[in-house]
């Protein structure tokens, strides 16, 4: 069960509420920026609100989606059991044993 885009437009939410700065920032990006690169103003704020969410996931060792199930689940617990069950989605997909699949992303059965 991959995260849903519901649970990543509430982490993506909740990643924003907790840190004020990158709001800020976020608020106060220069206009022309977005028109060079042909976007909305929003559409540009977007991407890097994206991008940021990107890089703290990746800082923090996690996949973006790891980190949105991560913002989203009511318990520990409960992150990873949905965490483990879309890396098992990921491993049928790729057709990969889930033993060699855990050992190479370090992931304990």
């Amino acid at each position: 069960m991959a995260a849903t885009e519901q649970q990543h437009e509430q982490a993506l939410k909740k990643f924003l509420d907790e840190r004020p700065q990158l709001r800020h920032e976020l608020d106060n990006l220069n206009p022309l920026l977005a028109q060079a690169k042909g976007e909305t103003a929003a559409e540009y704020r977007e991407e890097r609100l994206h991008e940021a969410f990107e890089a703290e996931a990746e800082r923090l060792g996690l996949f973006a989606w790891e980190l949105t199930l991560q913002l989203t689940a009511s318990t520990a617990e409960d992150y990873q059991t949905q965490r483990l069950e879309v890396h098992k989605e990921v491993a049928e997909m790729a057709g990969m044993d889930w033993l060699e699949y855990c050992e190479l992303y370090g992931l304990s059965k």
